[in-house]
């Protein structure tokens, strides 16, 4: 069961496709399909974090992103979306990295184009990315929207956790390269580069990152780390609570071009103790509630569709990333993490 006949997707996805029973908490609903490309040989990628990665040793589940990902024929996926999918805006088709990933996405790419009204995001592995004309194909095969995992926030990071330091084919460079072709070919902030907090990094570190992905036209979307059993860094700690509130909140200021990183300070430790903003902005953005939401690609409104409900903790965890805006008694949480209570 290989791509591009079989998928892998989210279990959020398969409830939603109406493959799984389930009912979400709080209501939310799943925005945007995700679906990943799968072949019996693996990724051929060792990042030290990923449930994929071909270092990783066996378990009784094998997870991704905290949760399952069950494989179901292409053909029932699409079908199941012109019958059940009326919440869903977007699909997400993410490469690994193999040999056929590329090939594959873009007839998935045409597939969902063609068959179904969904918009199309297409989160790439740049290591397969040999030239700028690649990036541009699939923009031509029916993508509107194109992501890429750099995950790490700094380039020792990055070159420990997924490139040599791991006997990993990944490179620092070559990453930021192929987001310059990406938004060559799908315009300004149609182009997103994936985070995640808490592999190591500091907080002044990685919003020196947001900044430099904003700056070359590409949006942030944040993941908070959340240990995969079997993996090397299955015992590495994940980021508090209080530091993902302070990115998130930053970031969010960069979008909006309401303060740059240069404008903030950072304590000796690295962490923020100044935004580069007046404490009545704070508390507009605060009260706003999108700064706190999943950061995903965009859906037919403008706003986020890829929310990935509990993608990044458990329902019954203090929520890193909402699904859905922030309530009263949400946000006065919120306040308390960021301690302006």
């Amino acid at each position: 069961m290989e791509s591009p006949e079989y998928v892998q997707t989210s279990t959020a996805a398969a409830m939603t496709l109406k493959l799984f029973p389930g009912r979400f908490y709080r209501g939310a609903k799943l925005k945007a399909l995700n679906l990943l490309l799968t072949y019996s040989d693996g990724c051929k990628a060792s990042c030290a974090y990923c449930g994929l990665s071909s270092k990783r040793v066996p378990v009784s589940s094998k997870t991704f992103i905290r949760v399952d990902w069950p494989i179901f024929a292409t053909d029932e996926i699409i079908a199941r979306v012109n019958m059940y999918g009326s919440s869903l805006e977007r699909v997400c088709i993410s490469m690994i990295t193999h040999r056929r990933a590329y090939e594959d996405t873009l007839t998935l790419v045409r597939r969902f184009h063609e068959e179904t009204p969904l918009a199309i995001s297409t989160l790439i592995s740049p290591t397969l990315m040999k030239s700028r004309e690649m990036v541009a194909e699939l923009k031509r095969a029916g993508a509107d929207m194109c992501g890429i995992a750099v995950d790490c926030a700094t380039p020792e990071l990055f070159d420990a956790l997924r490139g040599r330091g791991m006997g990993g084919p990944h490179r620092w460079d070559h990453y930021w390269r192929v987001v310059d072709w990406a938004v060559e070919s799908f315009g300004r902030y149609n182009v997103s580069v994936h985070l995640i907090v808490g592999l190591g990094e500091s907080e002044r570190e990685m919003l020196a990152t947001i900044q430099r992905a904003y700056d070359a036209g590409a949006e942030a979307h944040l993941f908070a780390f959340y240990p995969e059993a079997g993996s090397p860094m299955q015992e590495h700690e994940r980021p508090s609570v209080e530091q993902y509130r302070r990115v998130q909140l930053a970031r969010y200021l960069i979008h909006r071009n309401l303060a740059r990183y240069e404008d903030m300070r950072f304590s000796t430790r690295g962490e923020v103790v100044d935004f580069g903003v007046s404490r009545d902005v704070l508390e507009e953005v605060i009260e706003e509630g999108k700064a706190f939401m999943t950061s995903g690609c965009r859906g037919r409104d403008g706003e986020v569709a890829c929310n990935r409900p509990y993608g990044n903790e458990r329902p019954s965890e203090v929520l890193r990333n909402f699904p859905f805006l922030p309530n009263e008694e949400d946000k006065a949480l919120i306040r308390q993490h960021l301690g302006l209570a």
